[in-house]
């Protein structure tokens, strides 16, 4: 009987240690950290991004709304904008909801060759 008990060996505890422990939390780390390279920092740039291009904006500047309504801004106060949509039609709009510059008004982009995003036609 003695035999079958040291054929056995040590319990799987004894002989893993940190080792056991490690093999079992290394896949999770692994899988957070693919998550936070594809997915949380992305989103991190793109809202710094968008928090710089807010702190940007300026009267007369041409924007677009995240529903989507186009209007030229004419006044700025701490966290909204009034935008005239049209003539003598102005709407106040918090300024989180502002999602870009309309069409119109984009800068034309620069390529590594130096050439701007417009054709010239």
């Amino acid at each position: 009987m003695d035999t079958i008990a040291y054929a056995a060996g040590a319990p799987a505890a004894a002989q893993g240690g940190m080792s056991g422990l490690m093999s079992m939390f290394l896949p999770l780390i692994i899988i957070f950290f693919i998550f936070w390279l594809l997915l949380i920092r992305p989103q991190q740039k793109r809202v710094k991004k968008h928090q710089e291009f807010l702190s940007n904006l300026k009267k007369g500047d041409e924007v677009i709304t995240s529903s989507g309504i186009f209007g030229k801004i004419t006044g700025i106060a701490d966290n909204a904008l009034t935008i005239e949509i049209a003539d003598g039609v102005k709407i106040k709009v918090e300024k989180a909801h502002i999602s870009g510059y309309a069409a119109s008004n984009q800068p034309a982009s620069v390529d590594k060759a130096g050439n701007t995003g417009s054709t010239g036609k």
